[in-house]
């Protein structure tokens, strides 16, 4: 009974204390993406791969994958819809910044969340993701995105 006692006067303290203090209950601040959301728009071909030895390959395939590309178009809620792992329907996807100034792209969660996928690198012509899950990278690999012009 008295460590009871003595948890719920730590707690309400802790409510009580002064407001200029951090807080371990407030929600972490949302870091802004470094890369602009129409730099995933447009139509796509794409190509994985699982070791770094076969990422020319790769790029070749997405490239030829321009004759089917995947297109990937603005959400209504200013994300991009796309698919997501095991799942054939289109969900709105958001960008995420993350600590050390990396990218994700996923649901409303915070950054770096399992069903997120991390941009490596994004340029006008190329995407390169891959899964934060473990077991989606493991299966899917690394995405290449090749703009189909």
């Amino acid at each position: 009974m008295p460590f009871l006692v003595l948890g719920v006067a730590l707690t309400l303290g802790g409510c009580l204390s002064g407001g200029d203090e951090p807080r371990a209950t407030q929600v972490a601040a949302v870091m802004p993406a470094n890369i602009a959301l129409d730099k995933l728009i447009g139509s796509w071909g794409i190509a994985s791969f699982h070791t770094e030895k076969d990422r020319k390959r790769t790029e070749a395939q997405a490239k030829a994958g321009c004759n089917q590309p995947y297109v990937i178009k603005k959400g209504p809620d200013d994300g991009v819809m796309m698919h997501v792992a095991d799942d054939a329907k289109l969900y709105e996807l958001r960008l995420k910044g993350g600590a050390g100034g990396r990218t994700f792209l996923g649901f409303e969660a915070p950054a770096g969340d399992p069903q997120d996928r991390e941009i490596l690198s994004a340029t006008d012509s190329m995407l390169v993701m891959r899964f934060v899950d473990p077991d989606a990278h493991r299966r899917y690999g690394t995405f290449i995105y090749v703009r189909c012009r």
